[in-house]
């Protein structure tokens, strides 16, 4: 099959260091790859994948563009590239693959190949609703029944349920040690993921909390008003973003991987890393958490933060073997196993978008203050 895979161009394919959609991306195109497909990867610069990459920017948008270039260049980028897709896939393509979400659906409509688009941001939005309705006939994935909810009473055509999937074996391999007392904390610094709540739980529970992670451009103000501050009198120690070569040991040194999000997650690829690594999760009950953890057998799905410290006190009787074969639910071959099923569907019934008439819909008001 001949597969075109698009992806967002703010980081690489692999990202460097953090970057969640694009590691699934890269572990698709590699896996499918591996079983003979023909592939196009379009997707940035500097991109390492066993596909045939054609890169829509040279470098990483993240590494190369300010704040203000982002918000206002980048979607322009973007479209351009997703032009190019299309323009070429009647003689190239036989599915084109997107993960650039709304930026796809005017050119999936109208464009004789089957598209299929998955949904990997939050769908809550007042912009995404607006947009979807115009769209009903454009296939999509999701990445968790949850993401779903948001949009339920719209007419989406959800084609499956992808969850994401991870070349995990560097985290199966990880060595556990024989004791551990730290609690790790991984992702984003940002208000959602609640770091704030993380530092609450590991001083209740009286265990120390590690930090790994990002801090974004966008989230500058949070780490420097709130969180930095909150760090310093925790005595928290925060070691800063780490890449695919130390995230292994670092969950796998951990008791238990803390993950109090504060909004509705369409997945969270730090579970499933952490699981592989034999390491319990300890979350709180908000989007896809229930469809990734076993409750009492990989980690503890929690209503509270005083759930959570409770947790804490159990994460030893959960074995490492344990959250290791939840985790083989989550790898890339399972993933690229539900996409080929999809992918085939629409090739062969043939099943472009069917055109549907022209909508106007009204975009939310945004306020500017007085």
């Amino acid at each position: 099959m001949r597969i075109a895979l698009v992806s967002p161009l703010y980081e690489s394919v692999p990202p460097v260091m953090y970057g969640g959609t694009e590691r699934v991306i890269g572990a698709l195109a590699n896996e499918l790859v591996a079983r003979d497909h023909d592939v196009t990867l379009f997707a940035a610069g500097g991109s390492a994948t066993a596909a045939t990459l054609v890169p829509a920017v040279p470098a990483p948008l993240r590494m190369t563009m300010t704040r203000a270039e982002l918000e206002q260049v980048a979607p322009h980028l973007h479209l351009q590239m997703l032009a190019d897709v299309y323009r070429d896939a009647p003689d190239r393509f036989d599915i084109v693959h997107a993960h650039t979400d709304l930026w796809t659906l005017p050119f999936a409509r109208s464009s004789p190949v089957p598209t299929v688009v998955t949904m990997h941001g939050r769908l809550d939005l007042d912009v995404v609703r607006a947009v979807l309705p115009s769209y009903a006939g454009t296939p999509f994935v999701s990445i968790s029944d949850d993401q779903r909810r948001a949009v339920a009473d719209l007419p989406v055509r959800w084609e499956a349920t992808c969850p994401n999937g991870l070349d995990l074996d560097a985290y199966f391999a990880a060595a556990k040690p024989a004791s551990s007392d730290y609690l790790a904390f991984v992702g984003r610094i940002t208000p959602e993921k609640r770091p704030d709540w993380a530092v609450e739980v590991a001083r209740r529970a009286g265990r120390p909390l590690r930090v790994a992670a990002k801090i974004d451009p966008l989230d500058v103000d949070y780490w420097h008003t709130v969180i930095e501050p909150l760090f310093r009198s925790s005595d928290i120690e925060f070691v800063g973003e780490i890449g695919e070569s130390e995230k292994p040991e670092f969950f796998a040194g951990a008791a238990a991987t803390l993950f109090p999000i504060d909004w509705p997650e369409p997945f969270g690829l730090v579970m499933i890393e952490s699981l592989a690594s034999g390491t319990p999760v300890v979350a709180l009950r908000n989007g896809s958490v229930p469809e990734v953890l076993s409750h009492g057998k990989s980690g503890f799905v929690c209503d509270s933060l005083d759930d959570m410290v409770e947790a804490i006190d159990h994460v030893d009787s959960i074995q490492p073997e344990a959250c290791r074969r939840e985790a083989r639910r989550f790898t890339a071959p399972v993933m690229t196993d539900n996409y080929l099923a999809v992918y085939e569907g629409l090739v062969d019934a043939r099943c472009p978008v069917t055109p549907l008439p022209s909508r106007v819909f009204e975009l939310p008001s945004v306020s500017t203050g007085s």
